[in-house]
Formats: C-alpha cells, sequence, structure tokens
C-alpha cells in the first residue's frame, strides 16, 4: 500500500508540475500560441493542473504538496484511508510521501521542457526561462516574500483539514478553484509556489538541464517558496489540530 502511495505521488504530482510548468510556458515564452501576458490563464491552469493530478493521485490521497503532507502530519490526520488500510501519519510514512512529492515534480519539469524545447532554444531573457520551472518574488524582500507563502500556503492546508484529506464528490474540483482563487489573491507578490516539491524540484532541474543561456536559478530565493510553504502547513496544522 506504501509503495502504491509513493507512486501515486510521483505520477500526481509530476502531472500537476507538467501542466502547471506547461500553462506557464507557453503564456510568457516566445512565439507560442498562448503568448502574452494573462495571468488568470496560469491561474487556471495551475488549477487544472491540481485537478488532474488529484484523479492521477488517487491511491495516495492525492497530496502532490509537502506542505499537505505536513499539515496532515501535524494535525495527526491519516495521510490515506482505503478500504485495503490505512497510511498513518508517520515521519517514516511522510518520508515516502516527500520522496514522490519531490520526484513527480522532477520529473514533471522535465516532461514540460520537452514539450517546450524549440522554444527554449530561441534567445530570450533568462528569468523568463527560469519562470517556467520555479516562482520568484515582484519586490524582493525575503522577510515579507515569506508572509506571502506563509499566508497563501495556510489557506490551501487549512482547506484540505477541513474537507479530509481523500478526494471524494466535489473535492478534486474545489481545491482546484481554492488554488485559482489564492493565484488570483495571493500570487502577486510571489508567484505563490505554495508547495516546496512545486518549486525546488523544476528548480533543480533547470539547473540541471541544458537550456541555452538559461542564467542563474535564483538559488538565493530558493529557501523562500520551500520554508513558507512549511511554515504555513505547520500552522495550519496547529489550527486544523485544535479545530476540526
Amino acid at each position: 500500500m506504501l509503495l502504491d502511495a509513493f507512486w501515486s505521488e510521483v505520477i500526481g504530482t509530476g502531472t500537476l508540475v507538467l501542466l502547471g510548468a506547461g500553462v506557464v510556458a507557453n503564456v510568457i515564452l516566445p512565439r507560442n500560441k498562448g503568448f502574452g501576458p494573462d495571468w488568470l490563464l496560469i491561474n487556471f491552469g495551475w488549477g487544472l493542473a491540481v485537478f488532474a493530478g488529484v484523479f492521477a493521485a488517487h491511491k495516495s490521497g492525492a497530496h502532490l504538496n509537502p506542505a499537505v503532507t505536513v499539515g496532515l502530519w501535524v494535525a495527526d490526520k491519516p495521510f490515506f484511508t482505503s478500504d485495503a488500510g490505512t497510511i498513518d501519519p508517520t515521519f517514516g510514512h511522510a518520508l515516502v510521501y516527500f520522496g514522490g512529492e519531490f520526484l513527480g515534480a522532477f520529473i514533471g519539469a522535465v516532461l514540460a521542457w520537452l514539450a517546450y524545447k524549440r522554444h527554449f532554444d530561441l534567445e530570450t531573457e533568462p528569468g523568463i526561462k527560469l519562470a517556467v520551472f520555479s516562482t520568484g518574488p515582484a519586490i524582493r524582500s525575503y522577510a515579507w516574500n515569506l508572509v506571502t507563502e506563509i499566508l497563501g500556503t495556510f489557506v490551501l492546508v487549512f482547506w484540505v483539514l477541513t474537507n479530509g484529506p481523500t478526494p471524494t464528490q466535489i473535492g478534486p474540483l474545489a481545491v482546484a478553484l481554492i488554488v485559482v482563487g489564492i493565484g488570483a489573491s495571493l500570487g502577486g507578490p510571489t508567484g505563490y509556489a505554495i508547495n516546496p516539491a512545486r518549486d525546488l524540484s523544476p528548480r533543480i532541474a533547470h539547473f540541471v538541464l541544458p537550456i541555452p543561456e538559461k542564467g542563474s536559478s535564483d538559488w538565493s530565493y530558493a529557501w523562500v517558496p520551500v520554508a513558507g510553504p512549511l511554515i504555513g502547513a505547520v500552522l495550519a496544522g496547529l489550527l486544523g489540530r485544535a479545530w476540526v
């Protein structure tokens, strides 16, 4: 059951990042049919990426995000429950979920790069190429960028805790719309990573892939979209433990 959960997270998070990074690439890389400033298209694209990823990861509870895993762990809620049994919120089980999420996000980023390979080969600003893979601040202020990521992730994880860890009925659509809402309302300052795997693994992919004139992977900022979501998840988990 735990092995199935690992591969479920790989597939689900890979689907999430492939489609999420793909919509960003479509909007910001030159000579794409979707090229042009369209923040809401990116918001809805990421929301639908979550929607697809949740269904793809049905054998694990579809965390797709270490912050969700941490929130459930802190709240002492099962990671997944099915007819086959329950995956309890333990340190060892969390590591399995983390492994699947980070591996899946890396694979999804590589697949998105393959889909847009010829466009990445074109001459364009290095920051644009990086933005397909990972987030960056509109105004660089690490403390305030951290606050934004904490708040956005808190909203997401607390919603998950109050609506159950297993996708049922309209759950996948509802969480997709929550992600759209977070992007539309709180996404402007940082690009709303709200997911350590979604940001760190694609950033690593950007670093290792043979992308012409790609520039820096901005490692000085990379800790913010990891630490912020984890702090937000812990806060949501603590409130969820007391409230839910």
